[in-house]
């Protein structure tokens, strides 16, 4: 049975090409962009199965208008793509105030409203899927990227709040959690613009690796994400709230368990220290 889709961020990368194996696969998508005119293509490649939206997800009233569109235009609407996003370079203290507001609109609450404008719509029919494209610096930390790091890991916590809350109504929700893959990513970051030199041995290496990662062989392909995708919409029964995809995914959640452990034990050594300590 064709799915509908609602997908952000098409202009490019992983969203683009997410909504193009949708069409292809037979199903219909409603791909936004905060540009609509960067839609052209998709929409010329893939004609009456891309539905061509301008969407900038940190307007209240545009997220209105998109879920209204999609469920109007396509009949209903049953998978809610959140993959818009942005990315601020800077250490906690060279980002600013209106910059971290800016990174968490787009990352946290833009998903949030969308997702609570989708859920009546597939509470009605019975079911839906809801995806939060996160990171793996959802479950970890790099330098230079405080403000993204800190709205993924909040978009993590959302989504395992809203994936037991949606449950009893039919609908799957879950965290995808990228590796690297060849986008613009890299060389889309805006620096903060209040860069300090004292941070510059900390974080210049991390930004000189995220300017050439679509260059790097060793990078996904963002097909290769669609593909996950519609296999991840398509699988029968409970899917796993968190969802590490790409090459390497694995091995570095992997390693973040182990550094949780380890942490772990610290705390523990630490706690019993200081009780013998006390006693």
């Amino acid at each position: 049975m064709a799915r509908r889709w609602l997908v952000t961020g098409c202009s490019s990368g992983l969203g683009r090409a997410l909504a193009a194996a949708a069409a292809e696969a037979g199903d219909t998508v409603a791909a936004t962009a905060r540009k609509p005119a960067d839609l052209a293509e998709l929409h010329r490649c893939h004609g009456g199965r891309i539905l061509p939206l301008a969407l900038d997800v940190r307007d209240a009233e545009q997220c209105r208008s998109a879920v209204a569109d999609a469920v109007d235009r396509l009949g209903g609407l049953d998978v809610l793509v959140n993959n818009a996003g942005n990315g601020v370079f800077g250490t906690v203290e060279e980002v600013g105030d209106e910059e971290l507001r800016d990174q968490l609109e787009t990352l946290v609450a833009g998903p949030w409203r969308l997702a609570r404008l989708a859920l009546p719509v597939m509470r009605a029919r019975g079911g839906g899927h809801i995806l939060n494209v996160s990171s793996l610096a959802g479950r970890m930390s790099f330098p230079g990227l405080a403000a993204y790091v800190t709205g993924k890991h909040a978009l993590e916590g959302m989504t395992q709040a809203l994936a037991a809350e949606a449950a009893p109504f039919g609908v799957r929700v879950a965290a995808l959690e990228p590796a690297g893959y060849a986008t613009r990513y890299g060389t889309s970051l805006t620096d903060a613009a209040d860069r300090s030199p004292l941070y510059r041995d900390a974080t210049d290496p991390m930004r000189e690796q995220l300017r050439g990662i679509a260059q790097l062989p060793t990078m996904g392909r963002p097909e290769e994400f669609a593909r996950d995708v519609l296999r991840i919409v398509a699988a029968d029964g409970p899917l796993p709230v968190r969802i590490p995809v790409g090459p390497g995914s694995l091995d570095y959640v992997a390693a973040a368990v182990r550094a949780a452990a380890e942490e772990l034990a610290a705390v523990r050594a630490l706690v019993d220290e200081s009780a013998s300590a006390a006693g």
